[in-house]
């Protein structure tokens, strides 16, 4: 009973009755879209306090012995660039498909057009960079945020051991507190998926939902891609190991993964398979997997990307190349936020939309495949965090 009662299946079922209810009570369902609003406030609301209190934990968790600053530094590149690397491919694969253009007409929102804002390369860099910190925070201007955020947890490394230890634990509480409270909205999505859905269905009926084709094989070309090229391409020229023998040994937490959509449920399927299977060194797996459950998440990063770019063509946007980068960016850095439970990508897709002024309400109509495209990304982020293991593994110990 409590499994037909998960949050996936009750989305699911929110996604058909509000189909259902938007395309035979068109009136009532565009006037109690705003039960749906509710629900995207409630996921923009989270956004600033769990990036900055996600990101500064990530770096303040790393000791200063020799031997962990070895294996965490490793770690943090190689999440860092796995993640780029995927935004960028899905940046990539995006502008060759296209997905989306010309069905702009077909959907529409009570948001006002949006003027992409063309920026030089001295703005682009000032851009980063906040003039006042508090001001940024109240402005939600998430790019100068994580900047601040990264500076300030890189020079509590170097601070009084006593005083540094107060604060990972100050601002790991609250990252915790936080977590509790996206499990909690995150709970509420079949509602506000039912009345978002409801909403789109009965302002522009089923053509949007049924365009969404030339969307999700986009997001899966470029999430297999990621998974069987770029990523085994790194573990060969960098680990010097044959990356797909190594799938065959730990690809039971991969399944996991996949069917699970939660890389903290996978986690402790991943650290034994690593260990027992993946013959990775016990202390690399019981730091970098962990690690990896929290920052790394190169699929869900790709997915972000992809599912921006065709937001604003719906939404009738063009973006600009810098708009483009500033999606790179946000979505790269973005990820080390974003928790390893199913739903959580819907908060950092909030912030990327944000961070270059694309209306979220959008998302009401990509909820309707997040479920299917969820399983495929959890995977690749648990095969990038297996992978990343054992480069690590490699380049520590030289074996």
């Amino acid at each position: 009973m409590k499994k037909l009662l998960s949050l996936e299946n009750l989305t699911l079922l929110a996604i058909i009755a509000g189909i259902a209810f938007g395309l035979y009570f068109k009136d009532a369902a565009v006037e109690l879209k705003f039960i749906g609003d509710v629900y995207i406030s409630l996921l923009k609301m989270l956004i600033i306090p769990i990036v900055v209190a996600s990101i500064y934990v990530a770096i303040t968790g790393l000791n200063d012995t020799d031997e962990l600053k070895s294996i965490g530094i490793k770690a943090f590149v190689y999440y860092l660039t796995t993640t780029a690397l995927a935004v960028l491919l899905g940046l990539i694969v995006f502008n060759i498909f296209n997905p989306g253009s010309g069905a702009v007409s077909a959907l529409t929102v009570d948001t006002p057009p949006v003027e992409p804002k063309e920026l030089s390369f001295s703005d682009f860099i000032l851009s980063f960079i906040p003039q006042n910190i508090f001001k940024a925070l109240s402005e939600g201007a998430i790019l100068p945020i994580i900047f601040f955020t990264i500076l300030f947890a890189i020079a509590s490394l170097y601070i009084q051991k006593s005083k540094k230890e107060f604060l990972y634990t100050y601002f790991d509480s609250i990252n915790d507190a936080f977590m509790v409270i996206a499990k909690w909205v995150i709970n509420l999505t079949p509602i506000g998926v039912f009345f978002l859905i409801a909403y789109t269905v009965g302002k522009n009926g089923l053509e949007p939902i049924f365009n969404l084709y030339s969307y999700v094989l986009t997001v899966l070309a470029a999430l297999f891609t990621h998974a069987l090229v770029t990523l085994p391409l790194i573990a060969y020229l960098v680990g010097r190991f044959n990356p797909y023998e190594y799938f065959l040994k730990i690809k039971e937490a991969v399944i996991v993964a996949f069917s699970t959509a939660s890389s903290s449920a996978t986690l402790p399927v991943s650290i034994e398979v690593a260990e027992t299977k993946g013959g990775v060194d016990k202390k690399v797996a019981g730091f970098v997997l962990p690690l990896g459950a929290t920052i790394n998440m190169d699929g869900t990063a790709l997915y972000e990307s992809i599912a921006v770019m065709y937001i604003a063509n719906l939404a009738g946007v063009d973006l600009s190349l810098s708009q483009q980068i500033i999606i790179f960016i946000t979505a790269t850095f973005a990820s080390i936020g974003a928790a390893g439970i199913p739903g959580a990508g819907l908060i950092m897709m909030t912030l990327i939309l944000d961070s270059v002024g694309l209306p979220v309400e959008y998302i009401a109509l990509i909820i309707t495949v997040d479920r299917f495209l969820d399983m495929f990304r959890t995977a690749i982020n648990v095969w990038g965090d297996l992978l990343g293991a054992k480069i690590i593994d490699r380049l520590v110990f030289r074996r």
